[in-house]
Parts: C-alpha cells; structure tokens; sequence
C-alpha cells in the first residue's frame, strides 16, 4: 500500500481559513506523489467547497475510512467530521473549532500507532478549537501532551532558523519563566535538533538577550549578566559553538543571522517577528523536540482573505518537503547513533555526545531540580 514512500498525514486545520486552499494548490501537483503519499485528515465535501470558492483544480482523491485503504498517486481522504458541516468563509465559528480538534485528533492516534511517519498541519484558530479536549495554547502543546519529549517550536527556511526560550506565554511571566535552568535546556535541545533533524555536526548557535542592547553592560538590566551569560559561557567550556547574548534589532537588522545556522530567542516575538518579516513566504513551523516529525506553514488562518483565491501554497508546500526532509535525516540519525561502528566512521562530534530525546528529557529533569 505505501509502495516504500513516506505517508504524510495532513490535518484540514481551521474549516473557514485558507487551510483547504493551500492544501488543494500543494496538492495539485501530481509529480509530488513520487515523494510521498498524502492522507488529507477532514472532509471531501469541504475540500470541494474550497475548491469551488477558488476555482480551483481537480484533485485525484480516494474517500477512504481508515489508514488501511490509503493509495498511493492520490489524495487519500479519510472523512472525519460530520459531512453537513458548515463553512462560514472568514468567520471563527465553534463549529470550524470543533472539526479543527476532530481532525487532529483523528491523525494523532495514527500518527501514535505509526500508520502515517510524519504530520502536517494547516492553521487552526486557537480560539475556537479550545473545547474539553483541547486545552492547550497550540499545535505544539497538544502534541508535547501526546508523545514524548519537550516540544521546541523551531521556525525555519533554509537560511535562518529560530526557535525560543518561552513561548506562548505573556509578556508578563517572561521575567519569572527565565531561569538558567529553562536557558540551558532550551540550549541543548536546540543544538539536539540541528544534529538530528538537520544533519549539522557542530551547530553554531546565536543567543538574544532579553533587553534592549542585551541589557548594556547592566544599565537596562541584568538578566543578561546573572542569567545568560553564564549558561552561554558553561556550554562553550564544553566545546559547543553559542555566542550572545546579542542585542536583537542589531543583531537581524546588520544581517548577523546569517552566520549562524540558529538563533535562540528569549521570547515568542522577539524571535518571530523578525523571522515572519524575513521568511513568511517559504517560513515553516517545526515542532523538535518531540519524538515525532510536525511541521506546518508559518502562517495562520488568514480569515481575510479565504475563498479568495489569494493564499500562496509556498509555506504550506515547504512544511511538506521538510517534514519529509527531517524524518529521513533523523532515521539516519538513529541509524549512526544505534551502531558504534558505524559512528566511527563519520566526523568526530567536538560537542560532546550526542543526545536523544530520552536524554534530554533526563536533563529536563536535571535542570529543574
């Protein structure tokens, strides 16, 4: 049934948003099928609303009721919300929230039983998917709730790649969340994932600091002196490549980024505003950090403008490609990590060994004794 390519289930995401546009502009490239096999998660039906709203193209589907009756050459649709479902184009509906969690739901316990290897996601609305069995900020949340490890939301193009010491937390509580502890960890994952999802042997890691000018020597604060610092200057004893703090607005604007493969921010906007400002377009969402593969597009449900035929699919068709990316890189991550021999024969890892996400849930717990 899978002919020996990757099964990429896809979560239909917010009913009224631009998640079926992009879905169905990805989709209709039938050279992608030599890739990979598609499982579309939510409703024939609703995919040909969309389809006529933008007038778009037809798409080869096979309406199954299960994994087990998947095709390859065709989008796999297995039917999950009720058929006579509503769709309110622009419109944030309860509805619309239930059948985001109906259809995540659906891929979770396949992706839990391993029946597809990776998972994508179109944008929900993190207002009205918020029910009792979804009580969480996000994606990333409710996945680090089902499988093992610590999620680290990751954004990445090819040239820039971000990811965050607290995230969808308020401004007010960043004070209180950034402790060295959560700092070095963060440190660690994300230097974890550039090794196994990435393939980067010796990752070169930027980190921001949390006030203007990172704080300036102490005048416009002191995290950077009691917090920051000390993490960065523990880790490089180690022989691992992280340098900061840098002052933010400095550091993107004189196009420092670029010669890192990573940049670590404090906050969830510090770190995103300059990568949507910088990357929107081709930007995608990676959950690390967790024992499965999950990307999505860096953009949201864009009620503005669904069923307008205005949504470009490139962020969407990009999660795809790196979702599939990752999970090659990290099977063959394990592979060389699993056989002694074999690692031998690839470059000498100067960071120290090389962690799982088994272990770094164990330094999670370190840490935070």
């Amino acid at each position: 049934m899978k002919d020996n390519k990757i099964v990429v289930g896809i979560t239909h995401g917010d009913i009224n948003g631009v998640g079926y546009e992009v879905i169905i502009k990805t989709l209709s490239d039938n050279r992608l099928f030599e890739m990979f096999i598609p499982v579309l998660y939510g409703s024939s039906k609703v995919l040909a609303y969309h389809r006529k709203a933008i007038n778009g193209p037809n798409l080869t589907l096979n309406n199954i009721k299960n994994i087990n009756e998947i095709r390859p050459n065709r989008v796999n649709v297995i039917n999950c919300i009720d058929e006579n479902v509503k769709v309110e184009l622009g419109q944030s509906t309860s509805v619309a929230g239930e059948a985001s969690f109906k259809a995540l739901e659906a891929a979770k316990a396949d992706l839990q039983e391993k029946n597809i290897d990776v998972l994508v996601t179109a944008p929900i609305n993190k207002n009205n998917i918020q029910s009792a069995g979804f009580n969480f900020p996000g994606h990333t949340e409710y996945l680090e709730d089902a499988f093992t490890g610590k999620a680290l939301m990751l954004m990445v193009t090819e040239d820039l790649k971000v990811a965050t010491v607290i995230g969808h937390s308020p401004i007010s509580r960043i004070k209180d969340e950034l402790t060295p502890a959560m700092l070095k960890f963060k440190l660690l994952a994300l230097e974890t994932s550039l090794k196994m999802d990435f393939g980067i042997r010796k990752p070169r890691i930027a980190v921001l600091g949390l006030n203007p000018h990172a704080g300036d020597g102490g005048v416009i604060g002191n995290e950077e002196e009691e917090i920051i610092l000390p993490v960065i200057k523990e880790l490089k004893e180690k022989g691992r490549v992280i340098v900061g703090p840098f002052g933010a607005d400095g550091f993107f604007g004189s196009g420092t980024y670029k010669k890192f493969d990573a940049v670590l921010a404090m906050y969830h906007d510090q770190g995103l505003i300059p990568f949507k400002m910088l990357s929107m377009e081709n930007g995608v969402n990676f959950t690390a950090g967790i024992s499965v593969v999950r990307t999505s597009p860096a953009h949201g449900t864009a009620f503005d403008i669904a069923g307008k035929n205005e949504a470009s699919e490139s962020s969407f068709r990009a999660a795809i490609y790196m979702a599939i990316d990752i999970f090659r890189k990290r099977t063959e991550y394990d592979a060389i990590n699993s056989n002694p021999l074999r690692k031998q024969s690839v470059p000498n890892n100067q960071n120290g060994p090389d962690l799982s996400i088994d272990q770094l849930i164990d330094v999670e717990k370190e840490v935070q004794d």
